[in-house]
């Protein structure tokens, strides 16, 4: 009798076992989610959360008041809060429709759709044949011509912009060397939609160039081997073979291009004319000069709106648009020989890469010139312009300096955590809140800020800090695109090897996973640091008197038309962003021999 009853109580006692069992587990796991990384977790989502989505949030509730919110405020401060809820109350689509049908804004939204139509279709026109050139032809120069088409995108477009006023302007090289050979007044006027539009194709077109080199390589020049073969002529086998192939990529790039022009703000803020109403350009004088909340927010939502719009007609172009060619000869990709297409594409090349060039070098004469006017070379030379830089404007390129590696190192620490969670917990809330800032335009996030901070209790803004938080997170998403690919490449098999030796999850991903990180953390790091130090559209907008970099410093002297300043600090800036890259470069190469 005895071992039925102790049967009986010990099945009882595994049935009352179970319960605490089950809540010993959820307490484990519960523990597990509040450990170090868990809390980490917590702080990256509050971060965004504050410096992000409700700056953002901010601008829909002021384009739809009329009035400026202190949302962050309102946590803290009851009369902020019954300010708010009262604006709040009138709120309507009213109020905002009736704000960007203004005809001013109209015309703004118009000529900004107008120009970014116009760079997208003659970058993309004029990049197909070279990119068709770099990817399946071996014509002469190809290292060469392929570096030059690199430079442009080292260049910014407003020390670009500036350089076609050293050429184009009234009294520039280009413009007398046209009166000379017989022609009357300058080429065309660089102050205008043409001018503009010149130098964002100039300066834009490797943003379309090298994801279409990329689209082209997708099918081997046999097929328009074989078709020529069978005696189709020579214009045929690429618009019905290669081009079909490479249609998906080539649309990508334009879209790409198109919301790339249409947020730009260096080459437009420096050349559009004061009768030449601009988006990006109105939305920085209604806060910049009236201090026009609701304007001015009411206009970064529309451009963002249509930033979104292309960046997601990009995606829907790219998505099941997987094309290829079947070979029995493995992937080693024929080039086109032809002596005359391959010279030609040559020739074609280099006159493309000739102007951006001359851009270059005649900033670079200009910072050595003491007087350069009317004629062809300068009158007279000069140091004295590096003097100034490198004396009373040097704390330009040490606020330059200390800013973007503030912002680097920022990115570096909410990088590699948001890599982690994103692709070892699979957080697509995190991935998701990360992609955002592709889409919002530089300007935007900039009055975002002012406008959340710019009063109390919060007051952050004319100081270093909000501005190193703007540019962190502006140029996160190029830090998180660096490390993803050695993300994936990890296994899990080490973290599970340090858990099994008793390391906490913490420990195991800072000692384990994160130097396995290293080469994708240190390219990630060399393209947020050039970026930033070449920002225009944040510096400008929240840039404080004691911080000014060096592109805030330029944007400024090439107002007060102080071009030889301009200059100099210009070609300072490039050699630093050329520098980062070659070291990057060289790093990231040797790393990858290792």
């Amino acid at each position: 009798m005895t071992a039925p009853v102790t049967q009986e109580r010990a099945i009882a006692g595994q049935g009352n076992a179970a319960p605490a069992g089950g809540k010993r587990g959820r307490r484990a796991r519960m523990r597990e989610r509040l450990d170090t990384l868990g809390l980490l977790r917590v702080l990256i989502w509050a971060f965004f959360t504050i410096f992000l989505l409700v700056p953002l949030l901010s601008l829909v509730v002021v384009s739809l008041t009329g009035q400026p919110a202190n949302l962050l405020g309102s946590v803290v401060d009851g009369t902020l809060r019954a300010t708010n809820l009262e604006r709040l109350a009138d709120a309507s689509l009213g109020t905002f429709a009736d704000t960007v049908t203004r005809p001013a804004y109209v015309s703004a939204l118009g000529n900004s759709l107008t120009l970014a139509t116009w760079v997208a279709l003659i970058t993309t026109l004029m990049a197909m044949p070279i990119a068709y050139g770099i990817a399946r032809t071996a014509m002469p120069f190809k290292r060469t011509l392929s570096v030059l088409c690199t430079v442009p995108i080292v260049i910014p477009t407003m020390v670009g912009a500036g350089g076609l006023i050293i050429m184009f302007g009234r009294s520039g090289w280009a413009s007398e060397l046209y009166r000379r050979l017989g022609g009357d007044g300058v080429i065309f006027n660089v102050n205008s939609m043409t001018g503009i539009v010149l130098a964002m194709v100039f300066f834009l077109f490797p943003f379309v160039l090298w994801p279409m080199v990329a689209a082209f390589r997708v099918a081997d020049v046999s097929v328009e081997n074989a078709a020529m073969n069978l005696g189709a002529r020579r214009l045929t086998p690429f618009f019905t073979a290669t081009l079909p192939l490479a249609l998906p990529g080539v649309i990508s790039s334009a879209l790409l291009i198109f919301a790339i022009a249409f947020s730009d703000f260096g080459a437009a803020i420096v050349l559009a004319p004061p009768d030449l109403n601009l988006i990006v350009v109105q939305a920085y004088r209604e806060i910049a000069g009236f201090f026009n909340w609701a304007g001015a927010s009411v206009l970064v939502i529309v451009m963002t709106a249509v930033v979104a719009a292309f960046f997601g007609l990009q995606r829907l172009v790219l998505r099941g648009k997987g094309y290829g060619t079947l070979t029995g000869r493995g992937t080693t990709i024929e080039l086109n020989r032809s002596t005359g297409l391959c010279r030609g594409l040559a020739v074609y090349t280099t006159v493309v890469v000739l102007l951006p060039t001359l851009v270059l070098l005649s900033v670079v004469v200009m910072s050595f010139s003491r007087r350069w006017s009317s004629s062809l070379a300068p009158q007279q030379w000069t140091l004295a312009h590096y003097e100034r830089v490198f004396g009373r404007g040097f704390d330009n390129v040490i606020n330059s300096l200390i800013l973007g590696f503030g912002a680097l190192l920022l990115c570096l620490v909410l990088g590699t955590f948001i890599t982690y969670f994103v692709h070892r917990h699979k957080s697509t809330g995190l991935d998701f809140l990360t992609t955002i800032p592709l889409i919002v335009p530089g300007i935007a996030l900039g009055i975002a800020l002012i406008q959340s901070f710019n009063a109390g209790p919060f007051v952050l803004t004319g100081g270093a800090f909000l501005l190193v938080v703007g540019y962190a997170i502006r140029r996160l998403p190029y830090m998180l695109r660096s490390t993803a690919g050695s993300m994936q490449a990890i296994g899990t098999e080490v973290e599970e090897a340090a858990g099994s030796l008793g390391a906490s999850r913490f420990t195991a991903v800072s000692t384990v996973v994160f130097p396995l990180l290293a080469p994708g953390l240190l390219a990630g790091s060399i393209l947020v640091f050039v970026t930033v130090i070449k920002e225009t559209s944040l510096t400008v907008l929240m840039a404080p008197a004691g911080w000014q970099p060096m592109s805030y410093r330029i944007f400024e002297a090439l107002h007060r038309g102080e071009i030889f300043t301009a200059s100099a600090l210009s070609v300072l800036l490039v050699v630093i962003v050329v520098v980062l890259q070659q070291v990057a470069y060289r790093l990231t190469g040797g790393m990858g021999r290792r």
